[in-house]
Parts: structure tokens; C-alpha cells; sequence
């Protein structure tokens, strides 16, 4: 992909204060996007923009939003089309996930679970796409591995992941034929604050070089945005090479 192929481009990231979300920033950025950074956490996306705009000398407006809650979403995408003119690509990549067995979980758990990476995704989706219809745009929802096979040790996480899947390929059967394309990308374990909700994150489970990390996600993410009419890239897997092991 060249270098300057996204330039002019307006791309929104949901999840975006750290980890994947901050790498496909740079990356979208890197390749001439202006970027629109959302997530809870506005300290960590006032840094990360100043980062971003010092390195790429594109524009990174940071919109704090929580993306389980409608509302702040519709905000969201009426102030990045308000400042740029238009949405090009969007990363739904906003996501949670806690290991409490199914029969001990509270009911807090679980709606904090579906909130985030259910209905967030739902309502991300739902308010760009108008703008990517415009824009014959790019939706990249993040998967995982676990929205594949089964997870034992985290049946409700898996569960939403089967659904962002479902739902990702169900939207490029209804909206493609708009030329918006639809993609979604399902990694395996990443070196990012996942799972820091429940206990131990990735960071904090593997070393260095162990497992994919949140750059090698973002080169996926920014070879999915840059895809033209008539391709799409519907599915990319990016699995650790030893996964199928324990198979």
C-alpha cells in the first residue's frame, strides 16, 4: 500500500486510547488520514493526538465517548463529520472481556460485556454508515479468535464475539451492494491492557515477541481501509503460529 493512500481520508477509531486502537491510529495516520480518536479514558487520547500529529503532521481530534451509552456514539460521529466533511473509514474496535465462570458472573459483568462490545459495535455501525454510503467507505469491526472456536474459560466474551462476527459479514451481505465494504479481523492473544478487567492483561501474560503485537493488528487494519471499489477484504486472521497446537 503506498504510502499516501489514505491522503485526505477521515478515519474513526472506537477503543482507541490504547493497544489496538492506538497502533491502527498511527497506522491510519501513517498512511495520510486524518484520525478521530474515541474512547473513555481522555488523558491517555490527549497524548496519544499530540503523538500522532507530531509524527504524521495529520490532524487527530479526540472525542471522548463511551461507546455502550447511544447517544455519545450519534455525538461522535455528527462532530467528526461537522470538523471533516465526511467519514471514510471506521475501526469498531472498542472491547472488554472477564473470565468469571458463567454460573458465578454477576449480572454487571455481563451487561458491562454486551454493552461494550455488543452494543457498541451495533450502535458504531448504525451511525456511520449513512457517511460511509457517502464516502463508499471502509467498517472494520475487531474480532477475535474467540468469536471462531469455542472458549471455555470465557464463554460470554466468546459469545460476543461470535455476534461482532456475525453481524460484520451480515452487513457486508446488506450494505455492499452500496459499496461500502465490510471487514472484520480476528486476532488470537495480543500484547495489550486486555483482560486487565479481570485480573492478568496480555501485557502482562507474554513477553516481548510471544504473541502478535498491536502494530502487526494495525498493518491488517490499515490493508483492510485501504481497499477500493469493487474488493473488500471480508476476513483477515491473524493467529499465533502455534494456536492449532493444544487442537
Amino acid at each position: 500500500m503506498a504510502a499516501n493512500e489514505l491522503e485526505g481520508k477521515t478515519a474513526l477509531i472506537t477503543g482507541a486510547s490504547s493497544g489496538i486502537g492506538e497502533a491502527s491510529a498511527g497506522a491510519l495516520a501513517e498512511k495520510g488520514a486524518n484520525v478521530v480518536l474515541a474512547a473513555r479514558r481522555k488523558g491517555e487520547l490527549d497524548d496519544i493526538a499530540q503523538a500522532i500529529e507530531s509524527e504524521y503532521d495529520r490532524e487527530a481530534l479526540i472525542v471522548p465517548t463511551d461507546v455502550a451509552e447511544e447517544g455519545e456514539v450519534e455525538s461522535l460521529v455528527e462532530e467528526t463529520v461537522e470538523r471533516f466533511g465526511g467519514l471514510d473509514v471506521v475501526l469498531a474496535n472498542a472491547g472488554m472481556g472477564t473470565t468469571e465462570p458463567v454460573a458465578e458472573m454477576p449480572t454487571e459483568s455481563y451487561r458491562t460485556m454486551i454493552g461494550v462490545n455488543v452494543d457498541g459495535a451495533f450502535f458504531t455501525a448504525r451511525a456511520a454508515i449513512p457517511h460511509l454510503k457517502e464516502s463508499v467507505g471502509n467498517l472494520i469491526f475487531m474480532g477475535s479468535f474467540a468469536g471462531q472456536y469455542p472458549r471455555p474459560n470465557a464463554a460470554v466474551y466468546a459469545a460476543t464475539k461470535w455476534w461482532v462476527r456475525g453481524f460484520a459479514h451480515s452487513l457486508e451481505g446488506s450494505i455492499g451492494e452500496e459499496d461500502v465494504a465490510v471487514t472484520v479481523i480476528n486476532p488470537t492473544e495480543v500484547t495489550t491492557e486486555f483482560g486487565s478487567e479481570g485480573g492478568t492483561s496480555m501485557e502482562e501474560r507474554f513477553e516481548k515477541g510471544e504473541v502478535t503485537s498491536p502494530k502487526e493488528i494495525a498493518d491488517a487494519v490499515a490493508f483492510a481501509a485501504s481497499q477500493r471499489p469493487p474488493n473488500t477484504t471480508s476476513e483477515i486472521d491473524l493467529y499465533r503460529r502455534d494456536k492449532f497446537e493444544h487442537f
